[in-house]
């Protein structure tokens, strides 16, 4: 496996040199090499310490274990020699394609024989000499087994699943070893590198699992006419819509002429509307509500799911929710996925994720250095910071990093766009002494981490507004979801109601009353902006939806899907018929409805479409000709 990283390493030096990848391909390689063998040779171990011996049984033991060792050595052997031409063709190492291609081999044989029959010989001839050799070698190593007394073997085996469970984890942290973890770089092909191939396929396989197609829960619609329906529902001119390959992309023309501006985005863990006192909620965030007077307030915004992901998924690429996991976790989308990163990064912006943990988690590293994130600051990148809890450094530490890294870029002349995630709204709920004044006692609650959050919010914008990048930049502040969502009801709409508030220079200062989602964030934010461009993403722009409309909310909560118009809500659920129901923003209540038939069908459409847009990768960004953007363009 190592000597294989390091020919495909030489093979691809440039790119590898570019990402200053040599330390981590080869060390971090090692780690997951050490991970690969504890999965493919634990259990063959452990029965060997149970197994072997002289008679039947072990016997019969033998021939499964050199049987066992031949056929893995074939498949990492195999695997990592068709790797250059996996690399060749799609840019990274064997993944689910690989896979998904078995489906159909004789198209598969055909393409090859026609195409690469040197390569189809070799495979062949390959796997027949590493059979032999494995067969050969397999008899060697088991030859001389010397067989321990009956009473060692309990001890034997507890160190042989002590090896392998911690060999296979390859970390105590909170998730076992996974691409992310090992991510560095924002080039797809040197992050792969680390991996090897044996890993990069059988981690992509089990990722298919959660990819569960939403029309195998809600029913079906043609393609045509979920297309028909997001694009009709989306509130722009059908005759925008101009691609095939890529359905929902339209042209959208900003509504701020001037000179682009800055990103900021504070993505704030677990704040539902629930603790915003200036939302009817605890009077827990006096820094926001008395933010909330000076920009664009939203007070009927609603998450997509519960899970940070979701909340990640929204904000960042506009995505639709489904049944299935969040695109920041999936297979297909770690390159090639819209984000507005992306596309800002076409328009020469550096693009950045600040993060006060470890940004592996959740695949979040993985999945924004894939998708047009540039530069990645986390938990390693903090001196001496002010404090640290289980999930990283303070929000405080976060976002004074934030500050000094927006000055930096600043200066540098170039805009930017940054995503800060906080993360001390989280359990255990721990934060600094001597911040805040505390809501309750103990100190270490749920209540007071809100409080303690809206402090280091609160911190922040007094730096940011004394400092030069200020006048130039576009804040939004907005919840990933709210805290341990629950209820009776089957969308419990009230635990989706999120704050949201858009600050800046040249911000008019307004509380918006109507429905909206997180997927209406970033394209009202590229408007504010002043970025005019193609996109795939379906939300409104708010600057030019009309005051008087009613609103629009996509809520995912597990298998439930619900599509909130203005004050009325259609569910669906498995296997079971949809139903309309009038929710009561007061009492936060949903009464039953007769059916609503079209809103029924626009639900199915928007439920059918995050699943279909996935599965066909037809939700990405598109280099349009004729439409100017950079000298970064050519480049990339």
């Amino acid at each position: 496996m190592s000597v294989s990283r390091l020919g495909l390493s030489f093979w691809q030096m440039d790119r590898v040199a570019n990402a200053q990848g040599w330390n981590d391909i080869l060390i971090q390689g090692l780690r997951v090499d050490f991970a690969s063998l504890c999965w493919f040779f634990g259990i063959a171990a452990l029965g060997s310490v149970v197994f072997a011996g002289e008679h039947l049984i072990g016997r019969v033991w033998l021939i499964i274990l050199r049987i066992w060792l031949t056929l893995s050595l074939w498949l990492i052997v195999f695997l990592e020699a068709s790797t250059p031409s996996f690399i060749a063709e799609y840019g990274f190492r064997p993944n689910r394609l690989y896979v998904e291609y078995l489906i159909y081999p004789k198209e598969v044989l055909s393409m090859l024989w026609s195409g690469r029959k040197a390569e189809l010989i070799l495979s062949v001839l390959i796997s027949i000499a590493t059979v032999w050799f494995g067969w050969r070698l397999s008899g060697r190593l088991t030859t001389n087994i010397k067989y321990s007394r009956w009473y060692w073997r309990p001890a034997l085996a507890v160190i042989v699943i002590a090896v392998t469970v911690l060999g296979a984890r390859s970390s105590l942290g909170h998730r076992p070893l996974n691409p992310s973890l090992v991510s560095f770089s924002d080039d797809p092909l040197v992050n792969s590198l680390v991996l090897n191939s044996s890993f990069s396929l059988m981690f992509a396989i089990s990722q298919m699992n959660n990819e569960q197609d939403a029309s195998s829960v809600y029913g079906k619609l043609t393609t045509d006419k979920i297309i028909d329906i997001v694009r009709r529902e989306s509130g722009r001119p059908l005759s925008a819509f101009t691609s095939n390959d890529i359905p929902s992309q339209s042209f959208n023309q900003a509504s701020y002429s001037g000179k682009p501006k800055n990103l900021v985005i504070i993505l704030q863990e677990s704040l539902g509307a629930r603790f915003v006192g200036s939302l009817g909620g605890l009077p827990l965030t006096p820094n926001i509500d008395e933010l909330s007077q000076e920009g664009w307030f939203f007070e009927n915004l609603y998450a997509t799911g519960t899970r940070s992901v979701r909340g990640i998924e929204a904000i960042t690429t506009g995505f639709t929710p489904t049944p299935a996991r969040a695109v920041v976790k999936l297979g297909k989308s770690q390159t090639g996925f819209f984000t507005i990163a992306d596309l800002l990064k076409q328009h020469g912006y550096e693009t950045q994720f600040i993060y006060g943990g470890e940004s592996h988690f959740d695949n979040m590293r993985s999945f924004f250095l894939g998708n047009g994130f540039s530069n990645i600051v986390d938990q390693g990148d903090y001196t001496n910071p002010a404090f640290v809890a289980s999930w990283g450094v303070s929000d405080e530490d976060l976002l004074f990093k934030a500050d000094e890294e927006f000055s930096r870029m600043h200066k540098q002349g170039k805009p930017f766009f940054s995503l800060v995630f906080s993360s001390s709204n989280h359990d255990p709920f721990e934060f600094p002494d001597e911040r805040i004044e505390l809501y309750e006692q103990p100190k270490y609650t749920m209540h007071n981490a809100v409080k303690y959050a809206d402090y280091a919010v609160g911190e922040f914008f007094k730096k940011a507004k004394r400092s030069e990048y200020w006048k130039d930049t576009i804040f939004l502040v907005v919840a990933d979801h709210d805290s341990r969502v629950g209820g009776d009801a089957l969308v419990p709409v009230s635990r989706f109601r999120i704050p949201g508030l858009i600050l800046g220079e040249g911000i008019d200062i307004k509380r918006d009353a109507r429905v909206a989602s997180q997927i209406d964030m970033p394209p009202t934010l590229l408007s504010l902006m002043g970025i005019s461009d193609n996109y795939p993403m379906l939300g409104r722009d708010l600057t030019k939806a009309p005051d008087d409309w009613k609103g629009r909310a996509l809520m995912q909560y597990d298998k439930n899907f619900g599509l909130l118009e203005g004050s009325q809500i259609t569910i669906l659920q498995p296997e079971r018929p949809a139903q309309t129901f009038s929710y009561d923003f007061v009492s936060e209540q949903l009464t039953p409805n007769s059916l609503d038939q079209r809103q029924a069908e626009s639900a199915l459409g928007w439920a059918l479409w995050g699943s279909f847009a996935y599965s066909h990768m037809a939700y990405k960004t598109a280099i349009v000709p004729g439409v100017i953007k950079t000298d970064e363009v050519g480049s990339r």
